[in-house]
């Protein structure tokens, strides 16, 4: 397992250093309109890669959320995985949201696969097929399948995945994150409800999403 960092992700340091030496260079070179564009744009990229601490809800089974953002889809869909139809919840991340994606449960990782794809607007149904995408399968407590599906936007270019096949990671914990903003979706075994509705903003780590069904 590859760690990242706590704070700020290691992923955004080469952005950041970029933008901080042109704004740099143009201040010295008294250009201030550009000093104040590259400035602004120093900024916003700590804030696309700030990568904060999350606080975990009390209950030991609840699913929580693998991303920040906005609940834009609750449904049933054909799981890739698995080819069920199983319960999704989407979960579309803006510009502004924190990037990092985190574990909605604690398990092994049973497998990753990476899908080359196209760049849709990822708030479309079409992207979790046709866009770029990383596929993770996760096993956990009581044998149960979970499913999450890393998805690649129209400005989102490079998918990351620190874990890897084999890792047993607890739930929150941090196993990657998607440049600039995109999608990621959650598909849940039979047994859950989900404890979020359609327009809800959520934090990955933290938000519980779903939660396991009593009797």
């Amino acid at each position: 397992m590859l760690k990242p960092s706590v704070g700020l992700s290691l992923e955004g340091v080469p952005y950041i250093l970029f933008t901080a030496l042109c704004t740099l260079v143009f201040a010295l070179l008294g250009w201030w309109f550009l000093t104040v564009v590259f400035l602004v744009v120093s900024a916003l990229t700590l804030n696309f890669f700030r990568d904060p601490e999350r606080v975990q809800p009390e209950d030991a089974e609840a699913v929580v959320s693998p991303a920040d953002g906005k609940i834009i889809k609750i449904g049933r869909e054909t799981d890739p995985v698995s080819g069920e139809a199983r319960q999704v919840i989407c979960v579309f991340m803006n510009v502004f949201d924190v990037h990092v994606n985190r574990m909605p449960v604690s398990g092994t990782i049973q497998a990753i696969h990476y899908h080359s794809g196209k760049f849709f607007n990822a708030s479309l149904d079409k992207s979790s097929k046709d866009n770029e995408r990383n596929v993770v399968e996760i096993v956990g407590k009581g044998n149960q399948r979970f499913t999450v599906v890393q998805i690649a936007g129209l400005i989102a270019r490079r998918i990351v995945c620190w874990a890897e096949k084999g890792d047993k990671l607890k739930r929150a914990e941090r196993f990657g994150l998607i440049k600039f903003g995109s999608r990621v979706d959650l598909y849940l075994p039979d047994g859950y409800d989900c404890s979020v509705y359609v327009g809800d903003s959520v934090f990955a780590g933290q938000t519980v999403v779903a939660v396991k069904r009593q009797g």
